[in-house]
């Protein structure tokens, strides 16, 4: 294969934005899966805990909003994290069909040892951080535009 057939052919692996993404989405998972391991969180279940150190109690169905999940990805979770006493999820009084979520003691007490994970992430990588942070720009750009392409439509839907 010469540079020509590089430059002209679309359908390289390595052209390919949907591969690359891929293939970080599995890397930097694995690192994340290695720290949280010893919290006894998988990523997933990290998200939702950062959502509800950012703001609780918070609503079921603004955690999903949050996180961008649908009910039937995002039941399992709160499932596991109720069952391992990190969360509490209880029926509103005023609307039995709207299900609010709040952290326990030990959901509070486990944002101390997260605190070192992004540090962590920075570290492994041995990417600078204002490259992150760009990285991190155009991926929300990305996000924003996929988004668009689809109506409007978030990965929950």
């Amino acid at each position: 294969m010469t540079s020509q057939d590089t430059d002209i052919n679309p359908l390289l692996l390595e052209r390919q934005v949907c591969f690359a993404l891929a293939v970080a989405n599995r890397s930097v998972l694995r690192i994340y899966r290695r720290l949280l391991e010893p919290l006894g969180l998988t990523h997933p279940q990290y998200l939702v805990m950062l959502a509800l150190w950012e703001s609780e109690p918070m609503a079921v169905k603004d955690i999903g909003a949050a996180l961008q999940l649908d009910s039937a990805t995002l039941s399992p979770l709160l499932k596991r994290l109720e069952t391992a006493e990190l969360i509490v999820r209880c029926r509103r009084g005023d609307d039995e069909r709207n299900v609010d979520v709040a952290l326990t003691e030990a959901g509070r007490a486990l944002r101390e040892k997260a605190l070192t994970i992004p540090g962590s992430v920075v570290d492994a990588l041995g990417v600078e951080v204002t490259d992150l942070e760009e990285l991190h720009r155009a991926l929300t750009r990305v996000n924003s535009a996929a988004v668009a392409a689809v109506g409007g439509h978030s990965a929950k839907g």
